[in-house]
């Protein structure tokens, strides 16, 4: 249907191009894709921009109006991802999963009916959700015939989770059989060790929305343990670690590094809990115990060439309305040899080399691009003084 359409955007550009030197995207950039400038004409309500895109069958006004929805698009997403509270993502991700929500806003624009009184962004809500959970389950490590087969999958992950007899209220939410909800059941439990945290959250209206709600805030090790490095790299990693270090992992993280198998982070210990655990003082001191036993481990990695790692340490920085501006930071490759320096400008989302790292590549400054892409997906109010972060090396 969306043959009738036209989409002339003659007199209009994307205000947010890639202009990192490999042409990557940073989180600035994918979060504000869809803006235009000159800035699309003022209507009393965004959903007028619809209106005119229906009789006038022409998308350029479905622009403007994504140029307005965006932010809240972004939130969306956001929601999706990052429902335990992290706001560290892949921004490449993001923008997929942006344009598919996008392909389905546009497959389901000549189904909107304005007369039945909904406004556009209240009826497209569900296809957006649906476009971000097939999204999801396109990338799964399993894989299941639909969407709905996917969603109730999904509820059944919940119940396990959260619930004492997740068949029993499977088969009451879906009126069926108790021996069909054993058979979601035992699907479940079977993905729950292919797949890492495999738990679902509730949004407000108690539907499962299929989000993971299992990320650590800071140091996402399980995904770089378990995710497409070798085991038995990280087993011998692992085994150089003393015994204090390895139990805080474990516990922390909830996953077995013998293994892999990964518990509910619902029940992990707390840092509270850990410092009692090994007679701490304080949570605090068992989370810098924590932080030091995940740097050690990826020390270790890096020996033994399971991961990448990039060292950062701000060396200046300056200041406008009380956020970073400008900042001057250090990098180290593979935590070893000598710094090189990397200058940010965090108002327009860039990052310029000054001087190259010892053991960075001259062609593709690697470690100096990972380093810049971090930062600039970093929040400005969490920019760190001093960091470290483990990447693999794609071939």
């Amino acid at each position: 249907m969306l043959r009738e359409y036209s989409w002339d955007m003659t007199g209009y550009n994307s205000k947010s191009v890639p202009s990192t030197p490999d042409g990557g995207i940073t989180r600035y950039m994918a979060e504000r894709i869809f803006q235009l400038e000159p800035e699309p004409p003022t209507v009393e309500n965004i959903n007028d921009y619809i209106l005119s895109a229906l009789r006038e069958k022409d998308l350029k006004y479905f622009s403007f109006f994504l140029h307005h929805y965006e932010q809240q698009l972004n939130k969306r997403i956001r929601s999706f991802l990052c429902t335990d509270g992290s706001d560290q993502y892949d921004p490449e991700r993001f923008l997929d999963i942006k344009l598919s929500c996008r392909e389905a806003m546009l497959q389901k624009l000549p189904d909107y009916v304005p007369e039945k009184g909904a406004k556009y962004a209240t009826y497209i809500y569900p296809f957006i959700r649906d476009a971000m959970l097939r999204f999801r389950m396109g990338e799964e490590q399993w894989s299941v015939s639909s969407l709905t087969s996917y969603k109730m999958l999904r509820t059944m992950a919940w119940l396990y989770h959260n619930t004492k007899d997740a068949a029993d209220e499977f088969a009451k939410k879906y009126d069926c059989d108790l021996a069909l909800a054993e058979e979601y059941l035992k699907v479940v439990r079977g993905i729950r060790n292919q797949q890492p945290f495999f738990v679902t959250a509730q949004d407000e209206d108690g539907e499962e929305t299929g989000e993971d709600v299992t990320r650590d805030d800071s140091w996402n090790y399980a995904d770089i343990l378990w995710d497409g490095i070798q085991a038995e790299k990280v087993r011998k990693a692992f085994d150089k670690l003393n015994y204090r270090e390895q139990t805080l992992l474990e516990k922390r993280l909830a996953i077995c590094m013998t293994c892999g198998r990964v518990g509910s982070w619902k029940d992990r210990p707390t840092f509270e809990e850990l410092a009692v655990m090994f007679e701490g003082s304080s949570a605090s001191g068992a989370e810098r115990a924590y932080r030091k036993a995940a740097e050690h481990l990826t020390l270790l990695l890096v020996e033994n060439g399971g991961v990448h790692a990039v060292r950062l340490k701000q060396k200046s920085k300056t200041k406008r309305k009380k956020k970073i501006a400008t900042a001057v930071y250090e990098y180290q490759a593979d935590c070893d040899g000598e710094w090189g320096e990397i200058v940010f400008d965090f108002e327009n989302g860039t990052g310029s080399i000054v001087r190259l790292a010892d053991w960075d590549t001259m062609i593709f400054n690697v470690f100096a691009q990972q380093a810049i892409r971090y930062l600039l997906n970093c929040e400005n109010e969490k920019l760190p003084k001093e960091t470290m972060f483990a990447f693999e090396m794609c071939e």
